[in-house]
């Protein structure tokens, strides 16, 4: 399992990668090997507005469909629509070209209750002990 340090992970297996005001989010590593081969993404426009903890669409695998969810409040900056014709990116580089969208910060606060590579690390051993 890949777990970048430098990012921020919700207990619900998502990403974040804060610059400045913004944030880019995607799911992890542990979540798409969960969900096996992506088929197809569904994600929200430009502008929609989200608050923490609330879903912002949807991953369908070979396996499951999955909803996804924000781990930060914030309005909708950009969305990857390369996913619409890649959706494997998500499996391939969920860090990088498999990102979902990028949400302008509303309360930066909210990056205290999200996870270190760590942590999350910890949080998935953790669970699967279980």
């Amino acid at each position: 399992m890949v777990t970048p340090d430098g990012l921020k992970y919700s207990k619900d297996h998502e990403w974040v990668r804060v610059t400045g005001d913004k944030a880019r989010v995607g799911i992890t590593d542990h979540a798409q090997k969960q969900l096996g081969d992506v088929v197809y993404v569904e994600l929200p426009n430009k502008g929609d507005r989200f608050e923490a903890s609330e879903p912002f669409g949807t991953v369908e695998s070979v396996k499951a469909a999955s909803e996804v969810y924000v781990p930060l409040s914030g309005s909708v900056t950009a969305v990857n629509e390369a996913l619409h014709d890649e959706p494997e990116s998500v499996n391939t580089d969920p860090y990088d070209d498999g990102w979902m969208i990028e949400i302008k910060l509303t309360d930066t606060s909210q990056l205290d209750s999200l996870l270190t590579a760590a942590e999350y690390e910890d949080y998935i051993k953790a669970e699967s002990a279980e």
